[in-house]
């Protein structure tokens, strides 16, 4: 039969794993040692934008202005305080020029203007004490990082009768990346030593408490190794590392847990080391491939996208998620096959149990807590059903109000100097400073033509000035500045009335809300292949380890429903404001373009992650006795509690993650961490046993071809159904160490 000869291969990989334990872990040590030298200075070759698309219109004209016209678009900005007296006294106006000159003459700097050059109104803040020297930083973003590391120390601070502060989109971008690298490390000491209390709270043993970390710390280290090598070829956003290492710490987690808890059922119930390694990876190895599988479908989607921010995403979840589960199902049996019965050793919750109580009962409990919840849920299913989808709805409701910008200064702490340095601009300079959009005209143009071009586009609605044009060549450009808000609707709906104006030349678009339309656009265009990928494999996958065409279908609807509250929180919290003093962010009323993107993708996998430990050991017991109702009971009583404690222990991670002082990071942990809790706590535990009750047995159907297409390539954790011994009842409840791999 064609799942013997799959058993027969399993048990050939089991012996491969296990055969030299010691070799195998020599080998792992080593190649992580090697990861730490390959993946050493990562963040340094990492980018911090990313969000823009490459192959659109505003990115075009944006490379050719910085080629053509460097004054165009300026990303060093110094702000000259003059105190009390105005920028126009002698002796401000005198240090100015110094500073200027100064600036002009560095290496590697181009297109230096001032106030004081040009006059120009919107280099000088309303009040008169206040104005701008703006140049422009060659090279990619870790060269210009490093030179801007060289120049600030000199034009940061008080020169005579100024005070200088630098900022700017180098500055910010610069200052972002540096701030991240430093919180990232901050959320490691945090999630390390919280995460390693909350494993010896659910496995009670040291020794077994370890192995996930283990497992997390050569996934990351591995991951950051891969990274280093894409940063080679592509650029990749320094974003991806917090996903790296939520991702690292809490899919191993996941995985050892459901492994190590597999092995140590196996142990109680009889079986010698070698064979309960052998029964877990023929059970819970294969639901931990499948699982990396989903995860890593739902993360790969991201690499659709134009925009190397959400690629990079794609980059470093796909390596840590196959990194981790490698390491689960190669590194874990090793070790076990070394420990044995001493996995269980060092239990410390002995400190905390009475005396007399005994260990082996522990872990029964709360197995039986879950059942008798199952058995509450499916008996007032209706009830649970509606209810439990009526609330997600209502949660998710304020996500239809959401409003999408980019990602700017305010991203940054209150207290960072580049952030303050832009606040001063917005709130101090006339017009919308650097919300202003620019017109690149190429081709053969009379000062007349320029002139007719102007006037024409100075009439529309939305445009409060334009200057220029200035031309080199053939070529010009024209600055306008918008009336409303840099990124608001009537500067988007101003994009698309510039571009369908005629002219007789040919003109591109570019700004602050010409990138945002683009990048809107591009998400549109690849969304629904996106989704389409993620939903069709995830079906694949689902059907192969069940065998049934209702229970894919069921779980893509319930990971949907799971995500609710996360986006209506994001919207809520992030974009209207709420909670911005307690969680210390400031409020854009907007919510970065490729952010619901990201959050989708990495919450419909780990969800699904969570669906598929459910559903493989209902799957199991399903084959083994064909009873729907006990199976959906003793699935949600093997893994209720497993779930719940992955799902606190990857929101631990997350929530570290939250603390971030950069509010996209910030949203992004924050967020997964409420969908992971609710798609474990109110998702598992009550919308899937409810909604498997309501079904009933045609929860399992297929059609005939489809069920034949599943004998001959399908795997589940239970391997085939099992010929059940003389005797024994089909229903058997309380046999909870059965499994039909052993």
């Amino acid at each position: 039969m064609p799942q013997v000869n799959r058993s027969e291969r399993l048990g050939g990989w089991t012996r491969f794993v296990t055969a030299r334990p010691r070799l195998a872990l020599l080998a792992a040590l080593v190649v992580t040692v090697l990861a730490v030298f390959a993946g050493s200075g990562v963040a340094d070759r990492m980018g911090s934008g990313g969000w823009e698309a490459p192959a659109a219109e505003s990115t075009y004209t944006t490379k050719a202005l910085e080629r053509e016209f460097p004054a165009s678009q300026p990303n060093l900005l110094l702000l000259v305080d003059s105190g009390s007296t105005s920028v126009d006294d002698p002796a401000v106006a005198a240090e100015a020029a110094r500073l200027t000159e100064e600036l002009a003459a560095e290496k590697d700097i181009t297109g230096v203007g001032s106030y004081w050059q040009s006059r120009s109104p919107g280099l000088r803040a309303k009040d008169g004490r206040e104005a701008l020297i703006a140049a422009r930083i060659e090279g990619h973003d870790k060269a210009v990082g490093e030179i801007l590391d060289r120049i600030a120390p000199t034009y940061r601070g008080t020169h005579g009768p100024v005070k200088v502060s630098v900022g700017g989109p180098v500055a910010v971008q610069h200052e972002m990346q540096t701030t991240i690298q430093e919180d990232l490390l901050r959320a490691e000491m945090i999630a390390l030593p919280v995460t390693l209390v909350l494993l010896v709270m659910v496995f009670g043993s040291a020794i077994a408490a370890l192995l996930p970390l283990g497992v997390g710390i050569v996934a990351i280290l591995g991951t950051n190794a891969v990274l280093r090598g894409i940063t080679e070829f592509t650029d990749v956003s320094v974003f991806a590392q917090n996903l790296t290492t939520a991702l690292g710490l809490g899919l191993a987690i996941d995985y050892a847990l459901f492994i190590v808890r597999r092995f140590r059922e196996e142990l109680a119930a009889g079986a010698d080391t070698r064979a309960a390694v052998g029964t877990t990876l023929r059970t819970a190895g294969r639901t931990v491939v499948f699982s990396a599988l989903t995860v890593a479908v739902s993360l790969a989607a991201m690499l659709v996208f134009p925009q190397y921010f959400l690629r990079s995403f794609a980059y470093a979840g796909i390596a840590v998620v196959l990194l981790a589960a490698a390491a689960a199902l190669i590194l874990l049996p090793a070790a076990l096959m070394l420990l044995g019965p001493r996995v269980n050793s060092l239990d410390l919750r002995r400190l905390l149990r009475r005396r007399g109580s005994e260990a082996h009962h522990e872990p029964d409990a709360p197995g039986r807590g879950w059942g008798r919840f199952a058995t509450l849920v499916m008996r007032r299913a209706p009830v649970f059903a509606v209810l439990t989808t009526v609330g997600l709805v209502l949660l998710g409701l304020p996500f239809l109000g959401v409003k999408f910008g980019t990602a700017d200064d305010r991203q940054l702490p209150a207290g960072a100097e580049s952030h303050v340095v832009q606040q001063h601009i917005r709130d101090g300079f006339p017009g919308s400073p650097g919300g202003g959009l620019e017109v690149l005209a190429v081709g053969s143009a009379t000062p007349a033509q320029y002139a007719d071009y102007r006037n024409r586009i100075t009439a529309l609605p939305g445009v409060l000035r334009v200057d220029g044009p200035v031309t080199e060549g053939r070529s010009a450009y024209f600055s306008v500045l918008p009336k409303g808000e840099a990124v608001g609707e009537e500067s988007q709906r101003l994009v698309r009335e510039l571009r369908a104006q005629p002219a007789p030349f040919d003109t591109s678009v570019t700004g602050t809300a010409a990138v945002l339309v683009d990048s809107k656009d591009a998400i549109a265009d690849r969304l629904p292949w996106a989704v389409g990928i993620i939903v069709l494999v995830t079906l694949l996958l689902v059907f192969l380890l069940t065998g049934s065409v209702l229970i894919p279908l069921q779980a893509v609807v319930l990971n949907a429903l799971s995500l609710t509250a996360m986006f209506g929180a994001v919207v809520w919290v992030f974009q209207d404001g709420h909670l911005s003093g307690l969680l210390s962010f400031t409020s854009t009323g907007d919510i970065e373009t490729t952010l619901p993107v990201l959050m989708f993708c990495v919450a419909f996998g780990l969800s699904m992650d969570y669906g598929v430990f459910l559903l493989s050991r209902i799957k199991e017991e399903y084959d083994r006795t064909g009873d729907h109702e006990h199976s959906v009971t003793f699935g949600l009583r093997h893994t209720g509690g497993l779930i719940t404690a992955a799902a606190v222990i990857l929101a631990v991670v997350m929530v570290a993650i939250g603390t971030s002082r950069v509010t996209n990071t910030k949203m992004l942990g924050l967020g997964i961490a409420l969908a992971v809790l609710m798609d474990a706590m109110v998702v598992r535990s009550l919308l899937v046993p409810s909604v498997m009750k309501l079904m009933g047995r045609v929860t399992w159907w297929a059609p005939a071809p489809l069920r034949a297409f599943h004998q001959k390539f399908g795997l589940s954790e239970g391997g085939p159904a099992p010929v059940l011994a003389e005797g024994m009842s089909t229903a058997a409840p309380d046999r909870d160490k059965i499994s039909t791999g052993a």
